[in-house]
């Protein structure tokens, strides 16, 4: 049986109605107006969440993440709308529209000599580097070329490459992780908050210092391990501009300061405490910690008092109070309260940071690829020419793209033609 041609007809014209509508929407979509308002309110949105003190929910709201898929599909789809004519204006350049931008000059011919001039100035332009396409004969005759019209594609390049931008540093600010710890060697801390199945972990191996005569730090060196499931994976050297990375996380020496050794014990020598305590508070503005002994129902507190001579105060406070406090400098042993306290020494704690950003492949694949897109633009930039008939002979014009007056290539150009037309005459 066979079908109704009106059936037919409906469907089709429904089908063409269904993709004038659908161009007409991505063509909407695609706005560079739209587009360059939606990545002006993403930047305002994040430049708002940095600036309050608690703004950071901002970035956890769904109208957050509904912005910054609104401003990857205006990218998208600007890159679809303009895609199409780039193709097209690459492998079929049409004749140059009259313009300020564009330059020309005229090529005296025989008229006897015409059609082999013509034939002649596209070999030339071939041989140039141009693609051309030669349309119509006699005096309607016309070649329009381009060069490097690939380079066009560098541009939609660059738009993709700035929501690349905008997008990996919105992903880092609302996806991130930061967490700080500070360990003693030998000590191991997880790499984020802890959440069931995380295993990632950093031991502090080793801490290395040195100090120029001005006594600021000549080399800040820390051997770390990285371990899985308790087992060590990875050993790695953690410097200044040198982080650590592992399982996504980069990990940096945040910060050091020392740490005291005590050895602390009853009055019938049963041992408290035998530790360092990183001395990582303040207490008027002096290194400082406190030290819980909970068998004896006593805290240590401890202060910096003098590093030069790294001389340690040392108080004992009980529920009543601060019970009794000393002195004490390296191998100094004394009687504090209700506990014999012995300053064996210092030793250094390392304060890491660790951080997780998963929008930081992101944003470094934005900026390779806008350095890479605006290198392309500024040194290989898309020229465009065309011949035209006239009656004195041949007119020759080109034009560049923005920042580009190829005022050079015109007059080697049409010099090179001129010569080879002249050949063959």
């Amino acid at each position: 049986m066979d079908r109704s041609p009106t059936m037919a007809v409906r469907r089709g014209g429904r089908a063409d109605r269904l993709a004038r509508s659908a161009e007409r929407w991505l063509r909407l979509v695609g706005d560079p107006r739209l587009g360059l308002g939606l990545l002006l309110l993403a930047g305002l949105w994040n430049a708002l969440a940095a600036a309050l003190p608690r703004g950071g929910w901002l970035l956890d709201t769904p109208a957050y993440l509904v912005l910054l898929g609104a401003v990857l599909l205006t990218g998208l789809a600007g890159v679809a709308v303009r895609g199409p004519a780039v193709w097209r204006e690459w492998r079929r350049p049409a004749p140059l529209a009259g313009s300020d931008e564009l330059i020309s000059v005229e090529i005296a011919l025989d008229p006897a000599t015409h059609g082999r001039a013509q034939a002649t100035a596209v070999a030339t332009l071939r041989r140039a580097g141009y693609r051309v396409i030669e349309r119509g004969e006699g005096r309607r005759w016309s070649a329009a070329g381009v060069r490097r019209g690939w380079a066009r594609f560098a541009g939609l390049g660059s738009h993709l490459a700035l929501i690349l931008l905008v997008l990996g540093a919105a992903l880092g600010t609302a996806f991130s992780s930061e967490t700080t710890f500070s360990l003693l060697p030998g000590e191991q801390a997880l790499l984020d908050a802890p959440r069931p199945g995380f295993t990632d972990a950093l031991r502090l191996d080793r801490f290395d210092a040195a100090f120029g005569p001005d006594g600021r730090p000549a080399r800040l060196d820390t051997t770390v391990t990285f371990l899985r499931d308790g087992e060590p994976v990875s050993q790695q050297l953690v410097q200044v501009n040198r982080p650590g990375e592992f399982g996504g996380y980069l990990v940096h020496g945040w910060t050091y300061g020392p740490a005291a050794r005590l050895r602390v014990t009853t009055l019938g020598g049963q041992p408290l405490l035998d530790a360092p305590i990183a001395l990582d508070g303040t207490i008027a503005g002096q290194p400082a910690a406190f030290a819980e002994l909970p068998t004896a129902g006593l805290t240590l507190g401890l202060t910096l008092v003098d590093p030069i001579a790294n001389e340690l105060a040392v108080g004992v406070a009980g529920g009543s109070g601060l019970l009794d406090a000393v002195r004490l400098r390296p191998g100094d042993q004394e009687r504090v309260g209700s506990v014999i306290v012995r300053h064996a020494g210092f030793e250094a704690y390392v304060t890491f940071l660790s951080r997780r950003d998963p929008g930081m492949g992101v944003l470094f694949a934005g900026a390779a690829v806008l350095i890479l897109t605006l290198a392309v633009a500024l040194w290989l930039p898309r020229r465009r020419a065309t011949l035209l008939v006239t009656p004195q002979g041949l007119r020759l014009s080109l034009r560049g793209e923005r920042l580009d007056r190829p005022t050079t290539e015109l007059a080697d150009l049409s010099q090179r033609i001129a010569s080879a037309v002249e050949a063959v005459a």
